[in-house]
């Protein structure tokens, strides 16, 4: 798909992320912001993910590791015709299909379970290697928080992937800078997270997370990565697309009102 149309689509994914958080009264909406594009270009520009093949056998994978920026799957997905969105007036409601964080199976495209941080690297690296041994040449992707590398499960699903040369896993890092408490950076000495994941055995490239035409060419390389997993750092801006909300780490919690709904929209629309 062409860049142009992904902008459009990932514009719109954010306004109703927006609303969303609203009308659910969820919060995680700087996190959602973050990976919006990211979510873009993997759905509509690089997995082999549809409404036709999403329970197939041999249809490629997405897990969202960091699971707290479930909101912004949510919308991706119902934009992408996987699911109605008229699910999503449900959404955070006692017995609907989509809470807070996800769960698998309630919806077409949910992988797995996933918020309780450093699980999804290895999720997606038993996917891997079970579909290895099925003979399936599937892709899995990963889409993990700066934060989340925080956790020693994440390194030890990294040494390993490189170890088996599983060269059908992505992984991507939504960089942030920010995590619950404070600067990821100050918390965890993250930096240099590239030359990390290189030392581990991945390949690894480092992106504009907001710029469509790197992420799309940084996803084909992964996709077509040979003798070893692949990693994209993304350097994203939390919150982004809405200048109130851009690297404030108080969006990691805060709901927002109708008022600042209508002034989000009001934005994204002038972009």
């Amino acid at each position: 798909m062409h860049k142009d149309k992904i902008k459009i689509i990932a514009r719109n994914i954010r306004k109703q992320t927006v609303s969303l958080s609203h009308s659910a009264r969820i919060a995680h909406l700087g996190s959602s912001l973050s990976c919006v594009d990211i979510l873009a270009c993997v759905y509509f520009n690089a997995l082999n993910i549809n409404r036709k093949n999403v329970l197939h056998p041999e249809r490629d994978r997405f897990i969202l590791s960091k699971g707290h920026a479930a909101l912004a799957l949510y919308v991706t997905l119902a934009q992408k015709g996987l699911f109605s969105p008229m699910l999503l007036n449900d959404c955070g409601q006692p017995g609907s299909l989509l809470a807070e964080h996800p769960i698998p199976g309630s919806i077409p495209g949910l992988e797995a379970a996933t918020g309780s941080l450093g699980h999804g690297l290895s999720i997606g690296l038993g996917m891997t290697l079970a579909g290895r041994i099925q003979l399936y040449d599937f892709k899995v992707l990963v889409l993990l928080s700066d934060g989340e590398c925080n956790e020693g499960s994440v390194w030890e699903a990294a040494m390993f992937a490189a170890a088996q040369h599983t060269e059908n896993l992505v992984a991507i890092i939504d960089y942030n800078k920010w995590q619950a408490t404070g600067r990821s950076d100050e918390i965890m000495a993250l930096s240099p997270l590239k030359q990390k994941w290189s030392a581990f055995g991945w390949n690894a490239r480092e992106v504009d997370g907001h710029n469509i035409e790197e992420i799309a060419e940084a996803l084909r390389a992964a996709l077509n990565s040979k003798d070893a997993p692949y990693a994209i750092i993304a350097n994203t801006i939390k919150g982004r697309g809405v200048s109130f909300m851009e690297d404030d780490n108080n969006w990691h919690y805060r709901i927002p009102t109708a008022e600042e709904v209508m002034l989000a929209h009001q934005e994204l629309d002038a972009q």
